[in-house]
């Protein structure tokens, strides 16, 4: 098959699940195209099967901003008729899938569209009623829709008023870039003792992570285990949080280490990582770190649930109970046997419900069902 796969190709989840899916195809032997902005980050060397063709965004003094979606666009046709493309397979509603419609309009050609739902598009953008019918348009003129999560497709059912199927089909970790191992020698050159308990959480540093209850379950375990706080990322929230640290007398054993490429590093020294916020779609940063060989601590939020399956491969606490979440931690660190025990049976259950082939088949699958109608 010949595949376009649009997506933003940024540090994101969407953007890794995209290049990473699109990696995989490549080697079962399919066409991929990837027509994005800029090469997408996780492509780090050539790749046979992989052409890279980007969208060059001008810039004229009639328009306030850059027509990003109008260069997409007609990149998107250009891109269709050279190749002849089979599939086209959008990330994100807005603005892609409607890029990816008025492509294939473009083109004259009968290019079959999978759209997929990563969360921004309908857990915020949805609820922005200026751009509602022009996600509901994306979704309902694309030929396959998918979402990250179970969650996420009720909530775009619910939230947009669309009656399309949309079938859930979960991110993944390649195996390969997530090893099971640990690393204690990484801790002495972050200046973490050997007795430390590490802690972990990666974000963007949105409100929405809620990372004021990660430091506040921190200082919890911390008065009562020697630990440390790594926090990974960077955004709006960040001073914030810094002045949040030092406010709760934590602040010389949390490490702000900014944004990190190589974040698997940083999960092998670690022995928990937290995503306690108040909305996710999914959450790749919790199985990112579970494939490491990470015990997870989450909320209810989204498709988190979905994830960890609580008091089996790791523990669920209601949005901002940070008593809850610490009791936990708390209980994790220092029962090594029950913590072993679930660390087993989390990666049980990655092996068996995540696994990269596994959920490339599945996305395999339906372009092939959309081929044939």
């Amino acid at each position: 098959m010949k595949i376009g796969i649009t997506c933003y190709p940024s540090m994101g989840g969407s953007g890794i699940i995209a290049t990473e899916l699109g990696i995989i195809l490549a080697e079962r032997g399919h066409d991929v195209h990837f027509i994005t902005s800029n090469l997408p980050f996780r492509i780090r060397k050539p790749l046979p099967n992989i052409t890279f063709h980007q969208v060059e965004v001008n810039q004229y003094a009639v328009f306030q901003y850059p027509p990003y979606d109008i260069s997409l666009s007609t990149k998107i046709a250009s891109v269709i008729k050279e190749y002849d493309l089979d599939i086209l397979h959008m990330h994100y509603a807005v603005p892609h899938a409607i890029c990816g419609i008025l492509g294939r309009q473009m083109s004259g050609k009968d290019v079959k569209i999978m759209t997929t739902l990563h969360g921004t598009d309908i857990t915020v953008l949805g609820y922005d009623h200026s751009l509602k019918d022009a996600i509901k348009f994306g979704i309902e003129n694309s030929d396959v829709v998918t979402s990250v999560s179970q969650s996420l497709a009720k909530q775009t059912q619910d939230i947009i008023g669309t009656k399309k199927e949309i079938i859930p089909i979960y991110n993944f970790v390649r195996e390969i870039d997530f090893p099971t191992q640990r690393n204690e020698k990484l801790k002495e050159l972050y200046g973490i003792a050997s007795d430390e308990k590490v802690l972990i959480h990666v974000s963007n540093f949105r409100q929405v992570k809620r990372i004021d209850t990660i430091l506040e379950t921190f200082k919890k375990v911390h008065d009562k285990i020697p630990s440390k706080l790594l926090l990974l990322g960077d955004g709006p929230e960040l001073m914030e949080m810094k002045r949040l640290a030092r406010d709760l007398g934590v602040l010389d054993d949390v490490l702000f280490l900014g944004k990190q490429e190589f974040v698997n590093q940083f999960y092998q020294m670690s022995d928990l990582v937290l995503l306690l916020s108040e909305k996710e779609s999914f959450g790749l940063t919790l199985l990112e770190a579970m494939k490491t060989g990470v015990v997870p601590i989450g909320s209810t939020a989204g498709g988190i649930k979905e994830v960890i399956k609580h008091k089996e491969t790791g523990f669920v606490v209601d949005i901002g109970d940070s008593e809850r979440a610490s009791q936990y931690a708390i209980q994790l660190l220092t029962d090594e046997a029950l913590y072993a025990e679930m660390r087993e049976n989390m990666l049980a259950d990655i092996a068996e419900r995540f696994n990269s082939d596994f959920i490339a088949d599945q996305y395999e699958y339906y372009y092939k069902q959309m081929l044939e109608e």
